[in-house]
C-alpha cells in the first residue's frame, strides 16, 4: 500500500471519529421536554431532600421550559430561597432582584424583599469589621416596612432592622472605645454623639452618655457635661451607667456657688416643672418603642 493511500485512510477514519463523537455528543445534550408540572415537583423533592444546589438547578429548568407559565414564576422565587438556603448570598440576591424587576405587582413580592434583606442580614460580621452589609440589610429591611407594612413578614422585618441598628451604634462605640484609649477625645466624643442622636433606640445609648460625660469632664466642660449626665438621668434612670455617671459628676464638681451641697440632679432642672421626679416614677416614663417577633413558616407564602 502506497503513502498517498495510507494518508487517504487515516483522514477517512478521523472524518468517521470526529462524526461518531459529535452524534454521541449531540445525543448527550438533546433538549428533553418535560411538563411544567413534573419538572416542579422534581425541584419541590430536591428541596424536600435538603439538596438545595439541585432543586435551585430544577426551579431553573422550569423557568427555562415553560417561561410564560405561572410555574415558571413560582420557580424564580422557590430557586432564589434554594440558593439563599445553599448560603450562596450573592447569588440569591442577583435572583430575587431579578423576581423582584419582572413581577413588581406578584402577590409574593413582599417575601422577595424580605428575603432579600435576610440574604444581608445573615452575612452581617462583628463590630470590628466593615458594616456595608449591615447598612444593606437595614436598608432592604426598610423597604419591606414601607412597601408592605401589614404583611406577614413586616414583624420580623421590623426585629431585625432594630437589631441591624444596635449592631451599627455597637460599631461606633467600638471606635469611640478605641479613640478614647489613645486620648482622642474628640474623635471619641463624635462617635458617641453619633450613637446617641442617630441611633436613640439601640441599647447603647446610655454608655455613649456615659462616655460623653467622661470625656466632657476630661476636657473640663463642666457644663456639657451635666447636660449629658442630665440626660442620662431622666432617660435612664435604673441603667448600670446611672452610678457612674454619677460619680464622674460629683467627682468632678467645680462650682463656687456652695451648690455642691446639693444633688446634681437638683441643680440641673432638666424636668419641665423645675422639680427632680422621684427615681421610681422616672422609671415608668415611656421606653423607646421596642418590637419582638418570632420566626415563622417560609412555606406559606404562596
Amino acid at each position: 500500500m502506497t503513502l498517498a493511500s495510507l494518508s487517504s485512510h487515516a483522514k477517512a477514519f478521523a472524518l468517521v471519529a470526529l462524526l461518531l463523537v459529535g452524534a454521541c455528543s449531540s445525543k448527550k445534550d438533546e433538549y428533553v421536554e418535560r411538563p411544567v408540572e413534573e419538572l416542579y415537583n422534581a425541584a419541590m423533592d430536591l428541596m424536600d431532600s435538603n439538596e438545595y444546589y439541585k432543586a435551585a438547578q430544577a426551579f431553573d429548568e422550569v423557568d427555562r421550559q415553560h417561561p410564560y407559565s405561572a410555574w415558571a414564576t413560582k420557580a424564580q422565587l422557590m430557586g432564589a430561597y434554594a440558593l439563599y438556603e445553599r448560603n450562596k448570598y450573592d447569588d440569591a440576591i442577583i435572583a430575587l432582584d431579578r423576581f423582584i424587576q419582572l413581577h413588581p405587582g406578584n402577590r409574593d413580592v413582599a417575601y422577595a424583599y424580605y428575603l432579600k434583606g435576610l440574604c444581608y442580614y445573615e452575612q452581617i460580621t462583628d463590630v470590628h469589621r466593615d458594616q456595608a452589609l449591615t447598612e444593606l440589610a437595614m436598608k432592604t429591611l426598610q423597604e419591606v416596612l414601607d412597601r408592605f407594612p401589614n404583611s406577614t413578614y413586616a414583624r420580623d422585618a421590623r426585629l431585625k432592622l432594630d437589631l441591624a441598628r444596635d449592631h451599627m451604634a455597637g460599631k461606633e462605640m467600638a471606635v469611640g472605645r478605641y479613640y478614647m484609649k489613645v486620648k482622642h477625645y474628640l474623635a471619641a466624643l463624635n462617635r458617641f454623639k453619633v450613637v446617641v442622636e442617630s441611633y436613640q433606640t439601640t441599647t447603647h445609648v446610655p454608655e455613649a452618655l456615659h462616655r460623653m460625660v467622661e470625656i466632657y469632664t476630661l476636657l473640663g466642660l463642666d457644663g456639657d457635661a451635666q447636660r449629658a449626665a442630665a440626660v442620662l438621668g431622666h432617660n435612664y434612670p435604673g441603667s448600670e451607667w446611672y452610678d457612674d455617671t454619677y460619680s464622674v459628676v460629683e467627682h468632678g464638681e467645680t462650682d463656687p456657688s456652695g451648690a455642691k451641697d446639693k444633688s446634681w440632679t437638683d441643680r440641673l432642672k432638666f424636668w419641665s416643672d423645675g422639680k427632680p421626679k422621684d427615681k421610681a416614677e422616672a422609671a415608668k416614663s415611656d421606653d423607646p418603642a421596642k418590637t419582638s417577633g418570632g420566626w415563622f413558616n417560609w412555606a406559606k407564602f404562596w
